[in-house]
């Protein structure tokens, strides 16, 4: 896909007189010139897309789009998926760590890390679906642009696309000998070095990019054992190499390597204190994790560690001038273990780890046809993953079953008002004679998940000013789970600590096919050459679930297989879309209708589970605009607002019942300039401040107040100078400026055992940076 906008100087009319309408949106991105179906075009305020895989205007595509290239990117001082997030509207990414990032489009989220359970949002890397949770993580360097698409759009983007789908693009290369290197230094020790060389001709061309990040953690772990919490530690490293032997032919193989070293996710008791004081969220943790956390966990430190690797190869084939032939074709590799304490104190309670592995590889073909009353495209995808979920569990029992019920040692708190957990006290005050009990135990799930599908797509246009779309993608799936858990029984009960089946060696294995029809239908009319309506219905759908595990029995073990029907979505939107001299815009409606809705909930066992809460609804409005106020300062604004949620009926289990979808705020909006001023020929100053506001969001379903952040409204400011013709750039950045203190998330395993932990989001960072070019 590509995306590209040019701005007019034509005076406002129509649209400009109704911008007051939009209540703000960030500016459609200005994209970067590139050879990869990306060419700036000086036209009426036009952004040039190919979101239904041909090169449209994106006032012509009759679906929701936001795009930012990475030179937008660069002025927002967005380094990250999840600050994006902040300037579109109805995208929310709450990463928790790389290892666990939650995509959420219109208040839908995706972020199971079961093997057995499908995304529901696509997150494609360069054509490919990277959706699986674990894996799906990418830094954003290098990159030409990320596409934002809202909605169901199953013949454009593949089955897991249920509410939309986030398109990463990277730089390709291009002809000519070029290069940048960009480093920065801020607070918390952070520096970044990250850079491009480019090289090549017409015929074949080469770019090597990479980025390594580096910072300490921002909150502070009393622990003696460990680092402090949410250190960055991270690179990442991609070749890529386009052939172009002639007009007609283009090959691009892109191979990228990413990797984390970071130190552990900040659970932080709401419950239990530290010796620096009571439990707070926004204070210092005493998270020691397990004592024989290397041998049972798999690192002796908290943390992460995760390699991902990518290859990728599209080919396109312009083979008349009506006719392309595009095959993608993707693999991708991903191992990751990460170390957790759960419980959120000093205590030897709840800690845990997630090793997970997986790989998935992917084949599309589409032919593509364009004419003057008729264009479309039509093909078939091939993709297959097989990915594990390892999870295994160490805790003390003294102090396991100290902290869940105090029968160790009656009047003993699981941590005292001094910060000493139960385990510590309880040997101290029997002289050593009770000491440590360890226990450990592991569960395991494994999916092996097949998708086949044909799709068509087709646009006719009777008259100019009316387009009829229609398509559709005809699936067909196998899904194949795992299962086994070693948990022997406890020194004090003879039975597992916690409700978790040992299956005695033993893996169990079930499967199920699946098969589906999605439609998409669009309306498009020009009421003008500036100005387009749009009507949109499609049907969205996330996969059923085989979820297997196991149940005790008087003879054993045995399999305990849940098969959760699919979930599906309809959706009804209609828009308006326009740009007319200085101004730009759009405004959407949508309502959607779900059947199914799946829900996560972690059990008392510390799994988390997916079961159906029935029926659901969503509507919501969503504007943009964007204001070139004068050649050197362009103002821009976002609004989205979503009502939406489990439905209040009698059938629906009452825990569920009216229940708000967890990370959705009601009203999520965001606004700022960008100012570009030219001081002489060679030099321009420039500043992007931004404002961005989210309201209540809650992290759990069923809600709970107490798991749940109130409104947040943040500042973020990137301005500096840049000099000899643009080949020098400095400039300061400062995100979060008033140092707001805010939730990442709330919850969590600790939850399931009554004692919910809570993640601190980012402090204000800031820093300096420089960059030079050639």
């Amino acid at each position: 896909m590509s995306k590209l906008i040019s701005i007019s100087r034509k005076s406002p009319s129509f649209f400009a007189l109704t911008a007051t309408l939009f209540v703000a949106s960030i500016a459609p991105a200005w994209a970067q010139n590139g050879t990869d179906d990306v060419e700036e075009e000086i036209d009426d305020n036009v952004i040039i897309v190919t979101a239904q895989k041909i090169e449209q205007k994106s006032t012509d595509v009759p679906i929701t789009i936001s795009a930012n290239s990475g030179e937008r990117l660069k002025e927002l001082g967005v380094s990250d998926l999840d600050e994006l997030s902040n300037y579109v509207p109805g995208l929310n990414i709450q990463e928790q760590s790389a290892n666990n990032p939650g995509i959420v489009i219109r208040g839908i989220t995706s972020d199971s890390g079961s093997a057995q359970q499908a995304p529901r949002v696509t997150l494609y890397y360069n054509g490919v679906d990277i959706s699986r949770s674990r894996g799906s993580y990418q830094d954003i360097y290098d990159v030409d642009r990320i596409e934002v698409i809202k909605g169901p759009q199953a013949t454009l983007f593949g089955t897991a696309s249920a509410v939309g789908a986030i398109s990463i693009i990277s730089a390709k290369p291009r002809p000519g000998l070029s290069g940048e290197v960009t480093g920065s230094y801020g607070n918390f020790r952070a520096y970044t070095l990250s850079g491009h060389l480019n090289a090549g001709s017409d015929f074949m061309a080469v770019r090597l990019a990479g980025a390594y990040k580096k910072r300490d953690g921002y909150v502070t772990n009393l622990a003696p054992n460990q680092d402090d919490l949410y250190a960055q530690d991270q690179f990442g490293a991609r070749a890529s190499l386009r052939f172009t032997p002639n007009s007609d032919f283009t090959a691009d193989l892109i191979l990228s390597y990413d990797r984390q070293r970071n130190s552990g996710t900040p659970f932080i008791s709401g419950i239990l204190p530290t010796e620096a004081g009571p439990a707070t969220p926004f204070g210092a943790a005493d998270l020691r994790g397990s004592t024989f956390s290397a041998a049972v966990l798999g690192d002796s430190e908290l943390g992460l560690t995760r390699d991902v690797y990518d290859a990728n190869l599209t080919l396109s084939w312009n083979i008349t001038d009506d006719w392309t032939i595009t095959t993608v074709n993707g693999f991708r590799k991903f191992n990751s273990n990460e170390v957790f304490d759960a419980d959120g104190s000093a205590a030897f309670f709840l800690e845990f780890a997630e090793d997970a592995n997986g790989e998935q590889g992917s084949h599309e073909t589409r032919f593509a046809y364009d004419s003057d009353t008729f264009r479309g495209s039509f093909g078939w995808n091939l993709f297959r993953e097989d990915s594990n979920q390892r999870v295994p569990f160490s805790t003390d029992e003294v102090t396991y079953f100290q902290c869940l019920a105090g029968i160790v040692v009656p009047g003993i708190p699981c941590v005292d008002a001094n910060g000493v957990p139960a385990g510590d006290a309880i040997r101290a005050l029997t002289g050593g004679v009770v000491d440590t009990i360890p226990y450990q135990a592991v569960f395991e799930n494994f999916g092996k998940n097949d998708s086949y599908s044909v799709f068509a797509d087709g646009t006719w246009i009777p008259i100019p000013s009316l387009e009829l779309t229609a398509g559709v993608r005809v699936l067909i799936e196998k899904r194949r789970s795992s299962y086994r858990a070693t948990a022997p029984g406890s020194f004090f009960t003879g039975a597992p600590p916690f409700p978790l089946t040992d299956t005695m060696g033993q893996i169990f294995r079930t499967e199920d096919s699946f098969s589906a029809i999605l439609p998409r239908f669009n309306v498009l009319y020009r009421f003008s050459d500036d100005i387009n309506g749009f009507v949109t219905v499609s049907k969205g759908r996330r996969s059923a679930t085989v979820d297997l595990n196991a149940i005790n029995t008087p003879t054993g073990p045995v399999a305990n297989f849940t098969n959760i029907l699919p979930e599906t979505v309809w959706n009804y939107e209609i828009g308006l879309k326009g740009a007319v001299g200085p101004v730009s815009g759009s405004l959407g409606v949508y309502y959607q209708t779900y059947d199914n809705f799946q829900v996560s909930i972690i059990g008392s066992d510390g799994i988390a589970r997916t079961q159906s809460a029935g029926t659901a609804k969503n509507f919501g409005v969503e504007a943009e605009v964007s204001v070139r106020a004068t050649e050197w300062l362009n103002l821009f604004a976002n609004i989205g607002y979503i009502d939406g949620g489990i439905d209040d009926r009698p059938e629906i289990a009452p825990n569920f019942r009216g229940a708000r979808f967890r990370l959705q705020p009601e009203v999520q909006a965001a606004g700022g300039f960008t100012i570009d001023y030219p001081i002489n020929d060679s030099t321009r100053i420039f500043a992007t401040p931004s404002v961005t506001h989210r309201s209540q969001i809650f992290f759990e379903t069923p809600n709970n107040i107490m798991t749940s952040q109130k409104a947040v409204t943040l500042v973020n400011v990137r301005a500096g100078i840049s000099f000899a013709n643009e080949r020098y750039e400095i400039a300061g950045f400062v995100r979060n400026l008033t140092n707001k203190d805010y939730l990442l998330d709330a919850g969590n395993t600790g939850g399931a055992f009554g004692i919910p932990t809570f993640i601190p989001a980012e402090p204000r960072f800031y820093g300096i940076q420089a960059s030079a070019k050639f």
